[in-house]
């Protein structure tokens, strides 16, 4: 039999900046959410959420940005990507019916697919400079496949450390477009890095990646650090029985 990743008895953490407004709100829509609905359901939404905001921000992408409804539009898919991310596995704990392995894989798995739509909408909409928003769905991948390694081997599921997790990032793309929708995506001096003059959009995303790979270092280098001493003390501990024996 393979090895088990996830098991009911593995830690969470989740101590983001917005948790004290999101737990209860999650804790409140478990309550009053109809027995129909199941995770199942909420995970197809937040899949369906994903791909309003690829198709959205497509749209923008071929006409004006500023007064771009679309923008709205976009900004409601990020709204139901959380709707369904976040409360699919509350539902699933609240009512006592986990599935860790199957639930795992799934999310990162399509948690991967909404990265995806989420970058490749933003540089097709000319919000941000397409290969500026390719390099930071890289970052994000690499950061993600970062955090399911160190699940794996501390058994600990820890999303971030630094208190800015997915929620706020969407957070953050709401603003942003509620601001592209105000003033459009405004022209700044150009940069040595590109060819071209930079957008307030390829600096916002361009901050965000360089943000996600100094976490996906800093993550790297503390996980390390700690698998090590852990792996010392173990086979420090295995030498002094082999001793004890002979």
């Amino acid at each position: 039999m393979p090895e088990k990743i996830r098991t009911e008895n593995d830690k969470r953490v989740n101590d983001i900046l917005l948790g004290p407004l999101e737990r209860p709100t999650l804790a409140f829509f478990c309550r009053v959410m109809p027995a129909w609905v199941n995770s199942d359901m909420l995970t197809v939404l937040g899949i369906l959420g994903s791909i309003l905001v690829l198709v959205s921000y497509i749209f923008v992408g071929m006409e004006t940005i500023q007064g771009n409804w679309y923008l709205h539009l976009a900004s409601l898919g990020f709204i139901l990507n959380w709707f369904g991310d976040s409360l699919d596995g509350s539902l699933a704990r609240h009512r006592h019916e986990e599935r860790p392995n199957y639930g795992y894989f799934l999310d990162h798995s399509i948690d991967g697919f909404t990265a995806l739509c989420i970058f490749i909408g933003l540089g097709m909409s000319n919000l941000a400079n397409l290969s500026v928003a390719m390099l930071a769905l890289a970052f994000y991948l690499m950061l993600m496949n970062s955090v399911s390694l160190k699940t794996h081997a501390t058994g600990v599921f820890e999303m971030t450390s630094i208190k800015i997790g997915p929620t706020e990032i969407r957070l953050i793309a709401i603003l942003f477009n509620t601001y592209a929708y105000f003033f459009g995506n405004p022209m700044l001096p150009g940069s040595i890095f590109l060819d071209e003059e930079l957008t307030v959009g390829t600096l916002v995303v361009g901050i965000i990646g360089a943000l996600m790979f100094l976490y996906f270092i800093y993550q790297t280098l503390r996980t390390s650090m700690q698998l090590a001493r852990e792996d010392e003390e173990a086979l420090a501990q295995r030498k002094a029985k082999e001793a004890a024996r002979r």
